[in-house]
């Protein structure tokens, strides 16, 4: 496999938060609002550097949207940022009504999501949130791997006509992809070729994905592993042409089971070929406290569960009646 060497450890939200500060100097376009979080979204540098376009919202999230929307119409940037789990349960009507509905070109970045939350608990991890979003018509969906590949996310959003959901995190993870990638909306990547068995990983999870190859190289499963940092729109080729050369596939995603990552892929199988699907996500339950590792094992979204799922799929190719 081609190795893939992590460079450092950051939290992809100060990847967002570097990029929006890079985004403040050169598009004067660009305004930010934040829900009293500005410290947790890293936007402590924009909000000082130009307050004249910075907007604390306070804990309004619902107005913050409203307040964004209306602000394009009136042709800036708006970027709003607060905690996954604000900025689309809290305020879902809003963005269907005021963002969605009229196509308005917000951007809702939205960090700790998923389960590496933590601490924080089951009422903040929110694991719905890509499932709800991609459903809305219009709405393009980002979730990148680590801090290089969010804040190239970040930027090329800012380019991009149309609402946008870009979905981050708190804890700190590898970061291994290039600084200066040229990051494109709806382009999957392939981190590494293989022949036995796709691994389709978003978020945190494409690092999981790479070990997890390494893994299955050592068995004598070559696993072919694809970032799909775009879930909508899906890159549907890259699905399809990497699966007529595997014959199965996995997903991973921290996100539930339902409507995120495998859902979408499923979707794509089920009206093209039924390759073998396994799904690593978590399965139909909230979350709880406690340490992000300790969550990402105890919920089944672990390295070991990605080898394992990649087996199951591989098997269900070699012995179809199984």
């Amino acid at each position: 496999m081609t190795k893939h060497i992590p460079t450092d450890k950051k939290d992809t939200r100060s990847g967002f938060g570097a990029a929006l500060s890079e985004l403040g100097k050169s598009n004067t376009e660009v305004v930010a609002l934040c829900a009293d979080l500005t410290g947790s979204l890293k936007m402590d540098a924009f909000a000082k550097d130009h307050p004249e376009r910075f907007y604390q919202c306070g804990i309004a999230e619902a107005n913050m949207i409203s307040v964004a929307a209306g602000l394009a119409t009136g042709g800036k940037i708006p970027f709003t940022g607060t905690f996954a789990n604000f900025s689309t349960g809290r305020v879902y009507d809003q963005i269907r009504q005021s963002v969605a509905y009229s196509g308005k070109n917000v951007k809702i970045c939205a960090s700790h999501a998923g389960l590496t939350l933590g601490e924080d608990g089951a009422t903040h991890q929110i694991l719905e949130d890509i499932g709800m979003m991609r459903m809305l018509p219009g709405m393009t969906v980002i979730n990148p791997c680590d801090y290089n590949q969010t804040k190239a996310a970040t930027i090329a959003i800012a380019k991009h006509d149309g609402p946008v959901y870009l979905r981050f995190g708190r804890p700190s993870v590898p970061n291994f992809t290039p600084a200066d990638q040229d990051f494109q909306i709806g382009k999957a990547l392939m981190l590494s070729p293989g022949s036995d068995v796709t691994i389709f990983a978003t978020g945190h999870l494409v690092w999981k994905a790479l070990e997890a190859c390494e893994l299955l190289e050592k068995e004598g499963i070559s696993a072919e592993i694809i970032n799909i940092h775009t879930i909508k729109p899906l890159d549907e080729a890259a699905v399809l042409a990497s699966l007529k050369k595997t014959g199965c596939a996995v997903t991973a995603e921290e996100h539930m089971k339902y409507g995120g990552l495998g859902s979408a892929i499923a979707e794509v199988l089920a009206t093209n070929h039924p390759y073998p699907l396994e799904m690593v996500a978590v399965n139909d339950s909230f979350g709880e406290s406690g340490t992000p590792d300790q969550l990402m094992t105890k919920y089944g979204l672990d390295t070991k569960d990605i080898v394992a799922a990649a087996k199951r799929s591989f098997s269900r190719k070699i012995n179809p009646s199984s």
